[in-house]
């Protein structure tokens, strides 16, 4: 008699919840945050602040008079500050600035700021090779890279989460 009742129970909440659960699940995830274009949108002037949005397989870039976007599948790399830090760190990172060529030591800096950064490169249309960077509040840009790489996008660099789910996985089978 009992396990009917928690059944008949299970049963009426799974009738009421289900419709629920089928929407949350068509909803795809968007990432916003305030953004700032530093170099590298076609058609954009330098630092033009704006939106920054991930949303149904594109990055958005929403600013006072338009829209840019670009499609994730198009973006062959796609870079935080904080991958670019584990690259260019410490003396080395201040001798490349100082010896990068054509004013590109220029940008380094931006790594250190108290600033996040996303730096992407991606094909247009006509396969033309594009690069931009962005910089946003801090703890922003891991998000949105996670968001681009589950889209389509491609990444250089792994997601920290992924290396150490990686790092473990490996470890276990050694064992």
């Amino acid at each position: 008699m009992i396990l009917r009742i928690s059944t008949l129970v299970i049963a009426v909440a799974l009738f009421f919840c289900g419709p629920l659960m089928r929407t949350a699940h068509g909803q795809q995830a968007q990432t916003e945050t305030q953004a700032v274009q530093v170099i590298g949108l076609v058609g954009l002037k330098e630092n033009t602040k704006g939106r920054l949005t991930v949303v149904n397989g594109t990055l958005r870039f929403a600013f006072s008079k338009g829209n840019i976007e670009v499609s994730a599948v198009s973006i062959e790399d796609v870079v935080t500050g904080k991958d670019s830090q584990r690259v260019i760190g410490g003396t080395v990172g201040t001798v490349a600035s100082l010896a990068a060529p054509y004013g590109t030591g220029s940008a380094l800096p931006l790594f250190r700021k108290k600033v996040d950064t996303l730096t992407i490169q991606y094909r247009d249309a006509d396969g033309g090779l594009h690069g931009a960077i962005f910089t946003m509040p801090r703890g922003q840009a891991d998000s949105i890279k996670k968001e681009l790489v589950a889209q389509g996008a491609h990444t250089s660099v792994p997601i920290v989460a992924d290396l150490m789910k990686s790092l473990r996985d490996a470890r276990e089978e050694k064992r």
